[in-house]
C-alpha cells in the first residue's frame, strides 16, 4: 500500500507509488494433457513415416471389390499394404489404384512383380476365391525376382497359374487347334500331373496357336529334346482297322482338358533347355509317328466311289503309314466324258529308312522321283481299301500288284500322278462278273438239242434191231429182247435226265440262277455299303420310314 502524503509536502504533488513484487507464476497441471497428446501424435507420425514403404500405382480394368483405406494387399495371406486411393485414368479406360506398401516389402516393387484382385471366380479349371465372400476382396501379389525397382504396374485380370517362386522350367508348344485346353489345364507324364498351361495366344498370321507351359521340378528333367506332346483332352475313341480303341489320361482331362508327354524309347535322355519349342500332336498315335521330314505330293485318280475317304486318312504301305490324304474331290475328264475322283496325298519317304538308304545323301527331288518311277514299273499301285466294315472308312494302300496294267510315272507332273487300280470290293465284283460271263457263254440249249438228236438216232437203231430180232432164231430171241429192254430202259433214263423238265436240267438251271442271284445280291450289298456304311450297326431302314 502507498504511504500517506507527508505533511510538509508541497500542495498539489502526488504521492509516490509503492510497488508490491507479488508471487512467481506456477504452470497448472492441466497443461500436461495436451502436451502428452501432442507427444503421442508426434510419435505416431514418426512411426508411420518410419514404417511406410514404397507407394505404387496399379492399373486395373475395373475397381470391382476395391475400396480405399479398406482393401488390403496380401502375400501368402500376410498384409503387406493397403489401398489408399482409387481414381480414373486420363482416358477413362482404366482405374488407377494407389497402394502404400509396408517398409519391409521393398522387394515387391520390382518390374516382374504381378498383382491381381482376388475375388470369387468360376472358370474351366475350377472355382477359386470363395473365402472372399465373407472377408471381402483383396489384391494378391506374386513377388518378382528382378532388382530393377518399379512403381507403376498393370494388374492381371486372372490370377497367375504358377507362382514365380515354384521351381521348374517353362516351354513353348505349337498347335493348329487348342481343343478344350485352357489356362490352368494340367500336363501329365505317365499319368502323373507335373505342370500346367500358363497361357495361350493366337499367332499373328492367325494360322496356329502358341501355348506357354510350366513343368515343375524335378519332372522338368524328363522333358528331353525328343519329347513328344499330345492332346489328352476328354476321351479318345477311335474305330479303325485295328478295332475299337478308348484312351484317356485322368478324370480331370475329361472335364477341363489336358496335355500329356513322354520320351520315345531308345532316345537319349538329354534335358531340353528352358524355352524349348515342341509340336503339340492331336493324339498319342500321331505324336509317336516317325518323323515326317520332307514330303512328296502325289496325285491319285480313282474311277469308283470314294465315299468313306476323308482328309487325313492314312496312306499305308504293308502296314507302315507313309503319309496322309490332303484333299478329296472330283474332276471331269473330256477324253472319257466321265468324272474321276481326284485325291491328293502327301508321302513321307523318311518313314521308309531302307528306301532312303538306296539314295545318296545329296539326292534331289528328280533322283527320288526316278526311283519312284522304277517302283511303278515293277507294279507299285495305289488302291482304296476298307479299314472298317462298321464305319465304311477307306484308306489309300500302296502295294505291288501282280499282273497290273503297265504304267509309267511322269516326273514332270505337278503334282506327280501315281497309277491306281480298283479297290478291294470293286475287284471282287469284277471277279464275280467274270465268272458269270463265263457261265453265260456255255451253250446249254445247243447241248440239249444235240442230246435229243442223239437219242432219236439211238431210238431209230433200236427199232431196226427189233425188226431183225423178229426174224431171228427163237432161242436167241429171248436174250436179245432182254438186252433190248435193258437198252431201252437205259436210253429212257438218259433221255429223262436230259429232258427240259428233268431234275438234272432243273438242278443245273437252279444252280446257275442261284449264282446269278448271288452276284446281283453282292452287287446290291456293295452299293448299299458304299451309300450307307452305318447300316451295319444301325440296321437297314425301310423306305416308308
Amino acid at each position: 500500500m502507498a504511504d500517506p502524503t507527508p505533511e510538509n509536502a508541497p500542495a498539489g504533488s502526488l504521492p509516490e507509488p509503492v510497488i508490491d513484487p507479488g508471487r512467481r507464476w506456477v504452470p497448472s497441471l492441466v497443461w500436461l494433457i495436451p502436451l502428452l497428446a501432442a507427444a503421442i501424435g508426434l510419435t505416431l507420425v514418426v512411426k508411420t513415416l518410419w514404417m511406410r514403404g514404397p507407394s505404387i500405382t496399379i492399373s486395373f480394368v475395373t475397381a470391382d471389390g476395391i475400396e480405399p483405406n479398406k482393401t488390403k494387399v496380401k502375400f501368402k495371406d500376410v498384409d503387406i499394404g493397403e489401398v489408399k486411393a482409387v481414381t480414373l485414368s486420363p482416358d477413362h479406360a482404366h482405374v488407377l489404384v494407389k497402394v502404400d506398401l509396408t517398409k519391409d516389402t521393398k522387394g515387391f516393387a520390382v518390374e516382374d512383380s504381378r498383382f491381381w484382385v482376388v475375388r470369387p471366380r468360376f472358370a474351366e479349371t475350377g472355382v477359386s476365391g470363395l473365402n472372399t465372400l465373407l472377408s471381402g476382396s483383396y489384391i494378391g501379389v506374386d513377388a518378382g525376382r528382378s532388382d530393377n525397382p518399379r512403381t507403376e504396374f498393370t494388374g492381371l485380370e486372372d490370377p497367375p497359374v504358377v507362382a514365380s517362386d515354384v521351381p521348374g522350367q517353362r516351354y513353348t508348344l505349337h498347335t493348329d487347334d487348342i481343343g478344350s485346353l485352357a489356362a490352368g489345364s494340367p500336363i501329365y507324364y505317365k499319368r502323373i500331373p507335373v505342370g500346367h498351361i500358363e497361357r495361350y495366344t493366337l499367332d499373328k498370321d492367325g494360322r496356329r496357336i502358341t501355348l506357354r507351359v510350366f513343368i515343375k521340378s524335378p519332372y522338368d528333367s524328363f522333358v528331353t529334346k525328343n519329347a513328344k506332346f499330345w492332346h489328352a483332352s476328354g476321351i479318345d475313341v477311335r474305330i479303325d482297322g485295328s478295332g475299337l480303341k478308348v484312351d484317356t489320361q485322368a478324370l480331370a482331362t475329361i472335364l477341363m482338358g489336358g496335355i500329356a508327354f513322354e520320351v520315345p524309347p531308345d532316345t537319349p535322355m538329354t534335358p531340353a533347355p528352358a524355352g524349348s519349342e515342341f509340336e503339340l500332336a492331336a493324339n498319342h498315335a500321331d505324336a509317336l509317328k516317325a518323323p515326317d521330314g520332307y514330303h512328296v505330293p502325289v496325285l491319285l485318280r480313282f474311277h469308283q466311289s470314294i465315299r468313306g475317304l476323308t482328309v487325313g486318312a492314312p496312306v499305308d504301305f504293308r502296314g507302315v503309314e507313309l503319309g496322309n490324304v490332303t484333299s478329296v474331290g472330283v474332276e471331269y475328264e473330256p477324253a472319257s466324258q466321265d468324272f474321276a475322283a481326284r485325291v491328293t496325298v502327301n508321302i513321307f519317304p523318311d518313314r521308309l529308312s531302307s528306301y532312303e538308304r538306296t539314295l545318296p545323301p545329296e539326292a534331289d527331288t528328280a533322283a527320288r522321283l526316278k526311283v519312284l518311277g522304277q517302283l511303278v514299273e515293277h507294279g507299285l499301285r495305289a488302291q482304296l481299301r476298307t479299314s472298317s466294315l462298321l464305319t465304311g472308312q477307306l484308306y489309300v494302300a500302296l502295294d505291288f500288284i501282280k499282273n497290273a496294267p503297265p504304267a509309267t510315272l511322269d516326273p514332270k507332273g505337278d503334282p506327280v500322278e501315281l497309277p491306281t487300280v480298283p479297290g478291294d470290293l470293286e475287284a471282287l465284283y469284277e471277279q464275280v462278273q467274270q465268272i458269270v460271263s463265263k457261265l453265260n457263254k456255255i451253250p446249254f440249249d445247243a447241248i440239249g438239242e444235240n442230246a435229243r438228236k442223239a437219242l432219236a438216232s439211238v431210238d431209230s437203231a433200236t427199232r431196226h434191231i427189233d425188226d431183225l430180232v423178229q426174224h431171228a432164231d427163237h432161242d436167241v430171241l429171248p436174250e436179245i429182247r432182254d438186252s433190248l429192254k435193258q437198252m431201252e430202259q437205259t436210253l429212257a433214263a438218259t433221255q429223262a435226265s436230259v429232258a427240259p423238265d428233268a431234275p438234272l436240267q432243273q438242278d443245273t438251271r437252279q444252280a446257275l440262277k442261284g449264282v446269278m442271284d448271288a452276284t446281283r445280291s453282292l452287287k446290291a450289298l456293295s452299293d448299299s455299303l458304299e451309300r450307307h456304311p452305318e447300316s451295319l450297326v444301325r440296321g437297314r431302314k425301310d423306305k416308308d420310314e
